[in-house]
């Protein structure tokens, strides 16, 4: 039998482990699932198999409560035969902000030593000073390197400075060379003429990554592979398409029907595709109408992973009705920040100040402390100048930097951190602290006390209850209180729901209308708001068990006074500025609130002296409560 002519051999990274959950599902997947088709996945063929990084990190502690470390090297022990890849942030690693050389060389040792294969390393500003020291390090540990140019559009990006950086990046000393499509604006004749450009300039393997969400994907990837692109993205068919990546088996059948090189297995594909069709339904909570192709994000620009991660932000801050205006704010804040490409950290910078800036109703009067860093040049050289009126308004007159960011940060690995001791933490732990030390505290308490969920014993999984149990423990499960005009006094308890237990948080009340008045409920660090007519209505019932007493908070007065101070959305509280007695003026910072991953700064209204704080570190901050009252200064 004549054996079949191939054109050219073409690779696939299979995303539905990590990226394709992140873009659908807010990375709620767990580990549980992750494995549960290893035996099959394993044995497919796929160049790579990305299964770590990005917002997976941050997910597991946040919301999930399992170690991101341990998912990790359970995935490697049951993915024995796959390539292994990760998404790295470049100097930001999984995190939100640039971290010190000591901490880039550390994770990226032990995320190697871990099991991880393949390094696609990139910046969000495309500042390749903010990937040397990652690319460095990955390349000591003899493994693969894949530089990444974050494709974006915008008056300054062209495909002449596309193909200068992959010059750049080539000579770098990368193995292969990715251009990351985050939000799905390569148009599948500008993928035929970028790959085209860079083929001719480069000698090295080309990786293209592209989301489905404006629906040119598809056509991207196959232009992209006659033009010369050697390796492509994709996800499961069951887990693919919308804000996710095109479904694998089409993409392979068409390649292979064309002539190419692309031999992996239909028959073990529709088994990985049932497989995910099934697991998909546990998390049906955490998708949107947002996650779908949206050809409006041709203007908008918002990648796959901070689409269904901005919505589900926003509905923990009762405000999802303002999505559409927050998707029209987020181009006007890009140009303001000059034109960076939206990927992690600088798309949920430029999201959540969009969200802020629409929420409250008046541009930059709430900033986030990212956003002040971003404008300080804290994370790197922009695309285009940053509008000086924006700048100025935000900065004052505090200085603007244009070293290389990481150049200014001290070693953090070697401090004394007095509050993990009793912890008696490894090294990846330590890592974990330096990346997330809030989240990462409540964690290893948790993990100590032996309150970590166990997934694999449960079968709703996900960060936190689904919308159906929610309603069962919000209706069934919740103490009686009177209400006030004051507002109601948080209280915290637990729920046991088929058999898993979840912290459950009264954590504020809102605006009182048409006899119904909404309170927020945290489950599991999730905010989730519950409109009913009365507390009295609700009683205990079979529906929930409350495991433990309820914990009473003193209550905080709603804002009337001139000088309350307050936070225009729900959050927590880190950092309190100010202690009783402490004088101010008008504009200062008093308070830091996490709210949608972002530290807010607080800041008092007047001058005055700071007579009572009505809350701590750790506390969660809601609306229309005084958080600090000022009292106006005197002189008299």
């Amino acid at each position: 039998m004549e054996e079949k002519s191939y054109i050219r051999k073409i690779g696939v990274m299979e995303t539905v482990l990590r990226d394709a959950h992140q873009s659908l599902l807010a990375t709620r997947m767990t580990t549980p699932d992750i494995l549960g088709i290893a035996h099959i996945l394993d044995n497919i063929g796929f160049w790579s198999l990305e299964v770590w990084g990005g917002a997976t990190f941050d997910s597991c502690l946040r919301f999930l409560k399992e170690d991101p470390w341990e998912r990790l090297k359970k995935i490697r022990k049951a993915y024995k035969n796959s390539r292994l890849q990760m998404l790295l942030r470049g100097q930001n690693l999984v995190g939100y902000r640039h971290y010190a050389d000591d901490v880039v060389e550390r994770f990226v040792s032990l995320s190697a030593d871990n099991g991880i294969d393949v390094f696609r390393i990139f910046d969000s500003l495309n500042d390749f000073r903010n990937i040397k020291k990652a690319v460095e390090i990955a390349k000591k540990k003899k493994k693969i390197v894949e530089a990444t140019i974050c494709y974006t559009t915008s008056p300054v990006h062209t495909n002449e400075l596309f193909t200068q950086m992959a010059v750049e990046l080539e000579e770098m000393g990368t193995d292969t060379i990715c251009i990351k499509d985050m939000a799905g604006l390569l148009s599948p004749t500008n993928a035929y003429n970028l790959v085209s450009m860079i083929r001719k300039k480069v000698n090295l393997p080309i990786h293209v990554h592209s989301h489905s969400t404006s629906g040119f994907a598809s056509m991207s990837l196959l232009k992209a592979i006659e033009a010369g692109a050697d390796i492509i993205d994709t996800a499961i068919s069951s887990m693919s398409c919308g804000t996710s990546h095109p479904p694998t088996e089409s993409m392979v059948f068409t390649l292979s029907e064309m002539g190419y090189d692309i031999d992996l297995d239909m028959e073990k594909l529709k088994e990985v595709a049932d497989y995910f069709r099934k697991v998909r339904k546990k998390y049906g909570s955490f998708e949107s109408e947002y996650t779908n192709i949206n050809a409006d994000i041709i203007v908008t620009q918002v990648p796959g992973g901070m689409m269904s991660n901005l919505a589900s932000q926003l509905k923990e801050q009762n405000a999802l009705d303002k999505m559409e205006e927050v998707l029209y704010e987020v181009p006007q804040v890009r140009e303001d920040f000059g034109f960076p490409p939206l990927v992690t950290p600088t798309s949920q910078i430029v999201g959540t100040q969009a969200a802020l800036n629409v929420i409250t109703g008046e541009k930059y009067k709430v900033v986030t402390s990212e956003t002040k860093n971003y404008l300080k040049g804290y994370y790197g050289k922009p695309p285009a100048p940053i509008n000086k009126e924006v700048q100025k308004s935000v900065l004052g007159g505090e200085e603007i930097i244009t070293a290389r960011p990481a150049d200014l940060i001290e070693p953090e690995l070697s401090k004394d951190y007095e509050e993990i001791k009793e912890y008696g933490l490894s090294p990846e732990d330590l890592l974990t602290y330096v990346l997330f030390s809030k989240i990462a505290v409540e964690f290893f308490k948790d993990r100590k006390e032996g309150k970590l969920p166990d997934y694999s014993k449960i079968e709703s999984a996900g960060s936190a209850l689904s919308h159906e149990q929610q309603t069962i423990a919000s209706k069934e499960s919740l103490p009686q209180c009177p209400e006030t005009d004051g507002g109601l006094a948080p209280s915290e308890f637990n729920v046991t729901v088929h058999g898993e237990s979840y912290k459950i948080k009264i954590a504020g009340v809102g605006h009182k209308s048409d006899q119904k008045r909404p309170f927020f409920l945290n489950i599991d660090g999730v905010l989730e708001e519950v409109v009913i007519e009365s507390l009295t209505e609700i009683v205990p019932s079979a529906g929930g068990e409350i495991v433990g007493e309820s914990i009473a908070r003193s209550k905080r007065p709603s804002p009337k006074r001139e000088g309350d101070v307050y936070a225009p959305m729900p959050g927590r509280i880190t950092k309190v500025m100010v202690k009783e007695g402490s004088a101010v003026r008008a504009g200062d910072t008093v308070l830091i609130v996490e709210a949608m991953k972002m530290e807010n700064e607080i800041h008092t209204p007047i001058d005055g002296i700071v007579k009572e704080i009505y809350v701590k570190e750790g506390d969660n901050a809601n609306p229309d409560e005084t958080l600090i009252y000022v009292e106006a200064y005197n002189p008299q």
